[in-house]
């Protein structure tokens, strides 16, 4: 009998996982993962574990600054997973199996000075500099100004491209538009691959806070609902392009936040297609659900009344704004402290 992260993968799901954790990864491959992804929060809380010290006092050792230090673990995390779905890659042509690497989260901090224009520069010579030589490695930009605008250039460039923090229509769309104008650049479409993450239960954190009026029936569905609806024209825009590779949404931030929700709850109702990246703590509980089979529903809306009510009292561009804030001090923040923990063990060495 399949387990039912298997049968969440039979339903058409890609499961990637949200870690990469060596261990993590190497397990989830297990309940048939074929990706995973990073971010500063995932490197940060690895390194704290201690299990990498010896490597970091190595780097220590040779004198190299902590920034330094901090990207070269990233490298080397996101390498030592992207060998473990080097096969998925290459079975699928390049359609899957790729780990992705977050670039410079303090361009977004709230003390970076850098222009809209000069943050775009930066982005653009580090999604080079760490795609290079990295056959499958996502490179990571956030739906910021400064990442939005330099997608054109990166997919021109031919860096695969994973947009993240992306909450709303308007991000989705200028992100989209984007590396297609940069990718129709490239001498060919061949290996043209474009994946949208879309953070799904961050958004039902927010309206219960701000959108206390939502009735219990829309209320907690909201994120479920926005991903399914960009999902659809995604699909809707990428079906007359005739490429050979699928440009995707990942489905991220499934991992519920309300202790009374079922573990499985945006994991059932995106089942079906395209991209889930999922906590490892949400793949754990959801293998701990006997019986469970996933089917697809990632094309079933609620009721036209429920989506009426969504879109009348939920305001997304206010939505973005707090959440992209929140977003961004979430990764800006780790990744400082992380520079703080290598500064503490090479004192302490």
């Amino acid at each position: 009998m399949p387990t039912p992260l298997e049968t969440l993968v039979n339903s058409g799901t890609k499961l990637w996982l949200d870690s990469i954790d060596p261990d993590l990864v190497l397990e989830n491959r297990k309940f048939g993962a074929t990706g995973a992804t990073s971010n500063p929060i995932i490197v940060s809380d690895l390194l704290k574990t201690g299990r990498f010290d010896s490597q970091i006092l190595q780097l220590v050792e040779k004198g190299i600054s902590d920034v330094d230090i901090a990207w070269e673990m990233t490298d080397r995390l996101v390498k030592q997973a992207q060998e473990v779905f080097a096969e998925v890659h290459a079975r699928t042509k390049g359609d899957d199996g790729y780990v992705s690497f977050e670039l410079d989260p303090l361009l977004e901090a709230a003390d970076c000075t850098l222009s809209i224009a000069q943050k775009a520069a930066r982005y653009v010579e580090l999604g080079m500099q760490w795609a290079r030589g990295n056959a499958n490695r996502m490179i990571k930009v956030p739906g910021t100004p400064g990442g939005l605008a330099a997608l054109e250039e990166l997919a021109a460039a031919g860096v695969t491209l994973n947009v993240t923090l992306l909450f709303t229509q308007r991000q989705y769309q200028a992100a989209r538009d984007a590396i297609w104008r940069g990718a129709q650049r490239r001498k060919s479409l061949q290996d043209f691959k474009s994946v949208y993450s879309i953070f799904v239960s961050r958004i039902d954190v927010y309206t219960k806070k701000h959108v206390p009026e939502l009735s219990p029936a829309a209320q907690g569905l909201v994120g479920i609902v926005n991903a399914q609806r960009l999902w659809q024209e995604n699909q809707q825009f990428w079906s007359d392009k005739n490429l050979p590779l699928k440009q995707e949404f990942i489905f991220a931030s499934t991992g519920t936040k309300d202790p009374a929700d079922s573990p499985d709850k945006y994991v059932d109702a995106l089942a079906g297609s395209d991209i889930q990246t999922n906590p490892p703590a949400t793949n754990a509980a959801v293998q701990k659900m006997p019986g469970k089979v996933f089917t697809r529903k990632v094309d079933r809306l609620p009721s036209t009344a429920v989506l009426s009510e969504i879109d009348q009292k939920v305001d997304f561009a206010k939505l973005e704004t707090v959440l992209m804030d929140e977003g961004l001090a979430k990764f800006a923040d780790p990744f400082k402290s992380l520079l703080a923990l290598i500064a503490t063990k090479r004192a302490a060495k």
